[in-house]
């Protein structure tokens, strides 16, 4: 037997960004602009249009638009339930709203509301948590997109491996490895440099100088079961950088993998 969705879920930030509300509607609102900094993405791009959002080797979050208002307002839905593994019964439809606001000085305001209704199950409240910790980073990689390479198409690097421990002795272990430090200080690893450009309990962002320009999101989430997964991703913006990722894609891999967290 099913139970009805009753409880609610709801997230809400706003973030400010470089650019105009065109410029920003088409970071936001299509397959170009989304796959360039957030996940590789297919979007219809009108009401009623199909998306479908790949989140790593054979997962990713399929759903539909649901308003179509360039370049103010987007709203779409994506199928929670299908995604967690559960009855539809038991979970809405997770529904997320991107609404532009100009600002004077050319920058504009973002305001992000992501929501749904479940049972008010244990997991249910954690998986927000979550998914609230792990969003918001997402969009320090939407500003620095904005200010250095707007309109550009992106070329993806992605790495992970998972290691036992909780989130704060990975995340120590990793950041320690990477040399990672403060705000505005430089990185240097494995070839890659750059600097930092925000830096959270479990994540951070660089933006990327060299060899290939980009940005360079790390961080880690609990892998459940004891562990915690540890990951890369770069959204890297140069002719060569497919040639880039092709190489150093699995050497990231590898290097994740041999990182030494203290049991």
């Amino acid at each position: 037997m099913t139970t009805a969705p009753h409880v609610p879920y709801r997230l809400e930030f706003d973030v400010e960004v470089p650019g105009t509300p065109e410029q920003v509607w088409q970071a936001i609102a299509t397959a170009r602009g989304l796959s360039s900094w957030f996940l590789p993405t297919r979007i219809e791009e009108h009401e009623g249009g199909t998306l479908h959002f790949a989140m790593g080797r054979d997962m990713g979050s399929d759903g539909h638009v649901t308003a179509w208002e360039p370049p103010h307002r987007l709203v779409y839905e994506e199928d929670w339930a299908g995604l967690m593994g559960k009855d539809p019964d038991d979970l809405s439809p997770m529904t997320s709203q991107f609404v532009v606001e100009a600002r004077s000085g050319g920058t504009c305001v973002v305001r992000v509301t992501t929501s749904g209704f479940g049972t008010g199950a244990d997991w249910e409240q954690d998986w927000w948590q979550d998914m609230g910790a792990s969003w918001k980073p997402s969009f320090d990689v939407l500003r620095l997109y904005l200010a250095h390479f707007a309109g550009q198409e992106a070329t993806q690097l992605e790495a992970d491996a998972a290691h036992p421990g909780d989130e704060p002795t990975v995340w120590a272990a990793l950041r320690g490895a990477l040399g990672l430090g403060d705000v505005g200080s430089t990185l240097d690893v494995r070839g890659a440099t750059g600097t930092v450009e925000s830096v959270g309990p479990r994540h951070a962002v660089v933006r990327l100088t060299g060899p290939v320009p980009g940005v360079l999101s790390v961080g880690v989430h609990d892998a459940g079961e004891g562990t915690t997964n540890a990951s890369v991703r770069a959204h890297l913006f140069s002719p060569d950088a497919a040639a880039y990722v092709q190489r150093e894609e699995p050497a990231w891999r590898d290097w994740l993998q041999g990182l030494s967290v203290p049991a």
